[in-house]
């Protein structure tokens, strides 16, 4: 299998909202036409499993591609209601089977509640039906919750990981440690977020100088993905794609991927050493935070324009800031329940961060 995943999660869309489907099966036959087959959606990911059914499954043999969906606990009131999820992914995929089906986003918070759910049992189940091929679980956790669950479940065929340069030795993400864990216990690995959430393809500046000094000549992305493809045991890549020419420039340097010399490892600690002298809020835009919060707090784009300020000392970070409170919560209207915090896969002091952006902006 080609290293490189096509992550459904930030497909292109439409200026009157919705996802660009046209624009989709031009990139899905783009990744088929170059030999990757890999494809990312989840029963959270909204609309993507309906315009994966349109751009791929009903034009492509099943046989052509593998498709991976999730099952998620957090937006489940009963356990009968989270084992429906497959299902309905199922359904709204068209696929018949998935080749790789995911518990997903195991964090601190919720792993008690696959347990209490019985969905370990549950997908187990699956794959004894033939419903699903390979089963696996997304993490965002401590290495030692990840020895845990896969000494606990050996069945599990492979491991879904964020792995990127910047969160190597993050001691939030922990992704050495946790990379480790899973070569110990023999598992594949496919890793997520490499460019972490797209800001890695467009770095703060000291970071940006850093690479554009050792090869003006390809994407900052390139770098990112390289970077965690190189490592011993990662089955995919998954990247974000987000238009064509994303695709296009990725394929680019993927189809006859070449692990990194010596010489671009150096690279990468520089790189990482840049980013390490300026302090950011390491949000990735998931949203994973901004469902269940009472207030209606935009979270991802407040946190956006905090970084602005801090990064580029940029003056118009806090009319940004008013226009995307406008008609939402604004960040002093914050009452500290913590659903976000318990959601957020990056381990942010959301609260904290929110303050502090209080303290800059005034509200």
């Amino acid at each position: 299998m080609k290293k490189l995943g096509f992550g459904l999660m930030r497909l292109p869309a439409l200026e009157g909202g919705g996802i660009d489907v046209e624009q989709v099966k031009q990139m899905v036959d783009l990744f088929l036409e170059n030999g990757f087959t890999y494809f990312d959606t989840a029963y959270i990911y909204e609309g993507s499993e309906e315009a994966i059914r349109q751009a791929l499954v009903e034009r492509h043999p099943r046989d052509s591609y593998t498709l991976a969906s999730k099952i998620n606990c957090t937006v489940a009131a009963t356990e009968e209601e989270c084992k429906q999820q497959f299902y309905t992914s199922l359904e709204r995929t068209g696929a018949g089977y998935f080749d790789y089906y995911l518990v997903h986003a195991v964090q601190l918070s919720n792993y008690q509640k696959y347990d209490e759910f019985h969905i370990w049992d549950f997908v187990k189940g699956l794959k004894e039906q033939g419903l699903i091929k390979n089963m696996g679980f997304s993490f965002h956790a401590t290495p030692e919750l990840l020895d845990e669950l896969l000494t606990k479940h050996p069945e599990v065929d492979f491991v879904q990981l964020q792995i990127n340069y910047a969160d190597w030795e993050n001691p939030d993400v922990q992704s050495r440690a946790n990379y480790e864990v899973a070569r110990k216990h023999g598992k594949p690995i496919v890793v997520m977020e490499p460019i972490k959430g797209g800001t890695l393809a467009n770095p703060i500046p000291q970071v940006r100088e850093v690479f554009e000094a050792a090869n003006h000549d390809v994407s900052l992305a390139s770098w990112c993905i390289r970077y965690v493809a190189s490592h011993e045991g990662i089955m995919v890549v998954l990247s974000g794609m987000s238009n064509l020419e994303q695709m296009e420039n990725n394929i680019s340097y993927m189809k006859d991927f070449q692990p990194l010399t010596e010489e671009e490892y150096a690279v990468i600690d520089k790189a990482r050493e840049a980013l390490a002298s300026v302090e950011t809020i390491p949000c990735t835009k998931c949203h994973y935070c901004t469902p269940g919060c009472p207030m209606g707090i935009p979270i991802p784009e407040i946190f956006e324009h905090v970084n602005r300020r801090w990064v580029y000392n940029d003056a118009r970070s806090k009319v940004r800031y008013e226009r995307v409170i406008e008609g939402n919560g604004k960040a002093s209207d914050c009452i500290q329940c913590g659903q976000c915090e318990a959601a957020c896969p990056q381990q942010i002091n959301i609260i904290e961060r929110l303050q502090q952006a209080v303290e800059m902006f005034g509200q």
